[in-house]
């Protein structure tokens, strides 16, 4: 595994760490590159169940390497595209991963960064931490998703402030808008973020994985679409042995054990 990115398990978590502290974990095709790769790697683990996301150094990321990004005026536009694309494979990668992947948040998630942490399905900051879209500051547009994230859960008017002004977002004011699920005290990020993704590990994983896919882009499906994706699922899970499981343990009054299917 590349030096850019350090990887350990907790359990049936694995924690991802974004390894580049003295530029404030700016991101690069090294971190890219490593981080697809392990996130493939552990929808193929049946023994992981979660991951989690982190940036070493007390702080997440702070977006793209400035002394990278101002050399690529001398690239040709195709040349730029394809550098582009690592960062945006990678927010696929996230997106699609069928394990629940979980943003850790200390100090702060700016410009790529901030799109990095609000690509993972949950996201854990601590109440000292900020969000930037600070793109504006130095002549860029938004990438990484950044747009479609943050519409989500903002007005157009919101969305266009943020982007335009590049302005620091607190922690508690994202995590009002609905984009934060735990607020937790400073340092101890990661530690919340691992103990959620333990209480994740053990529910069933194919079933958590269709609900990832239909909470996906479910705001902007019709009622008619998000019914029919439903009915598939729906119909997938009630031949699983998941659903057996768990509606077994249910009317035994047990606990169900959900681990014990993937050691079959």
């Amino acid at each position: 595994m590349s030096e850019a990115l350090l990887t350990r398990r907790e359990g049936a978590v694995l924690v991802l760490v974004n390894n580049n502290p003295a530029a404030r974990n700016a991101l690069s095709p090294d971190f890219y590159t490593a981080a697809t790769q392990a996130l493939a790697d552990a929808d193929a683990d049946p023994g992981i169940g979660a991951i989690v996301l982190t940036g070493a150094g007390n702080f997440f990321c702070a977006g793209g390497n400035l002394n990278q990004l101002i050399t690529r005026r001398d690239m040709a536009p195709a040349d730029r595209r394809e550098r582009l694309e690592l960062l945006h494979g990678f927010v696929r990668r996230l997106r699609d991963t069928a394990k629940p992947v979980i943003a850790a948040v200390e100090g702060g998630a700016a410009g790529a960064g901030m799109s990095v942490a609000l690509a993972c399905d949950l996201l854990v900051s601590s109440r000292t931490a900020f969000f930037s879209a600070t793109y504006i500051k130095v002549g860029l547009t938004p990438d990484g998703g950044l747009t479609s994230f943050l519409a989500e859960f903002v007005s157009r008017q919101v969305l266009t402030e943020m982007c335009l002004l590049g302005e620091r977002i607190t922690a508690e004011r994202l995590h009002a808008l609905g984009a934060v699920n735990r607020l937790v005290d400073a340092g101890s990020a990661e530690a919340a973020a691992i103990a959620l993704g333990a209480q994740l590990a053990q529910g069933p994983d194919r079933a958590s994985a269709r609900i990832k896919a239909l909470c996906r882009g479910a705001h902007a499906r019709t009622l008619d679409e998000q019914l029919e994706l439903e009915a598939r699922s729906m119909v997938e899970s009630q031949g699983d042995d998941e659903a057996q499981e768990g509606i077994g343990a249910f009317l035994q009054k047990r606990k169900a054990d959900f681990t014990a299917l993937r050691r079959r």
